[in-house]
């Protein structure tokens, strides 16, 4: 293989019910950092719902180009139909890195490319980087359960796969007149290539909102001291609005659900407001948090991590604080 043909940064372009996802476009921004390093093009594929909406949203994204295949088969994402797709255009456009986001389809997805194309792939990375001398991408993703950080080299094979933890990256700013160009592909394969059949489409409904889209956060960790005084969290975060969520020690010991967890293990999230209680402060919880717009800590323990990432802190016991601020909240608010 002569890596030297290889050039520019593809992004894997993920729909649902029809729209591109978030996350695809936090990969578009990080994608235009790494690509600036080279000079090189930025490229999103765009598989399935190809609509001008979709193609425009991308451009504004930040994608000079959009590769579409759009084929009734192709509706909905089926493994083999997609791979088979995505392996035609690496083959013919040489992409020197391919990036997709860390969701059910782009863990389903990216491994069964890599396999087609012989290159490796860094799962669920939370960063990435161009390396000066070598030109190689630099892919960071938490290890032996968090407790450390590996730094992949995929040095010999190209492209370079990464999939990407959703909510890490920043998406760029909106360009409302971009243009990009667009390229169609067809869709070769034969009919009885898909390998499988859908018969019928269920939706789990959520009852409570996703935490990477919460504008506040309380979360709760091992401090908290149990599943009955976390229904406290709960009653301020109705007052105000918006939903908990906890750190691994809460979820492993059966609190809240796995889509609660905020961390390395977890989700990473933003808020404009993020209430830790009873939170040590382990580095893995922080890397999922301390991107946060107003941080505040209550500990008891006055030397807790957390304090070092907080803004403001609280040092006391929880179950006289959390009665104590609810009260004053529901006064405030009415």
């Amino acid at each position: 293989m002569d890596i030297k043909e290889y050039s520019g940064v593809f992004v894997f372009a993920e729909c649902l019910d029809g729209k591109v996802v978030d996350a695809a476009f936090e990969l578009l921004g990080e994608a235009g950092r790494l690509a600036a390093v080279k000079g090189a093009q930025v490229t999103a594929v765009l598989v399935g719902p190809v609509t001008d909406d979709n193609v425009k949203a991308l451009g504004a994204g930040g994608a000079d180009r959009v590769i579409t295949c759009g084929d009734g088969r192709l509706k909905d994402y089926l493994t083999l139909p997609y791979t088979h797709v995505l392996e035609t255009i690496v083959k013919t456009y040489k992409p020197e890195i391919f990036l997709f986001a860390a969701t059910p389809i782009g863990r389903d997805l990216a491994p069964r490319l890599s396999a087609r194309l012989r290159t490796g792939l860094t799962a669920d990375c939370t960063k990435l980087e161009m390396d000066a001398e070598s030109g190689n991408l630099l892919m960071t993703r938490p290890a032996f359960g968090g407790n450390i950080m590996a730094t992949i080299v995929c040095g010999e094979h190209r492209p370079q796969m990464a999939t990407v933890r959703p909510g890490v990256m920043q998406r760029a700013e909106s360009v409302s007149d971009a243009k990009p160009a667009v390229v169609a592909v067809a869709y070769d394969a034969p009919a009885d290539a898909d390998g499988v059949e859908i018969l019928e489409t269920v939706i789990k409904p959520h009852t409570k909102q996703n935490i990477r889209d919460a504008k506040i956060l309380i979360s709760g960790g091992r401090g908290v001291g149990s599943p009955e005084n976390f229904k406290m969290l709960e009653e301020i975060a109705d007052l105000l609005g918006c939903t908990t969520s906890a750190s691994r020690a809460v979820v492993d010991a059966g609190w809240q659900e796995k889509d609660r967890q905020v961390g390395q293990t977890g989700q990473t999230v933003r808020p404009d407001l993020y209430l830790a209680c009873g939170i040590s402060g382990a580095i893995q919880h922080v890397a999922g948090m301390e991107e946060s717009g107003l941080i505040i800590a209550i500990n008891k323990d006055e030397r807790a991590a957390i304090f070092s990432v907080a803004d403001l802190g609280i040092v006391g016991n929880l179950m006289t604080v959390l009665p104590s601020l609810k009260e004053r909240l529901a006064q405030a608010l009415g």
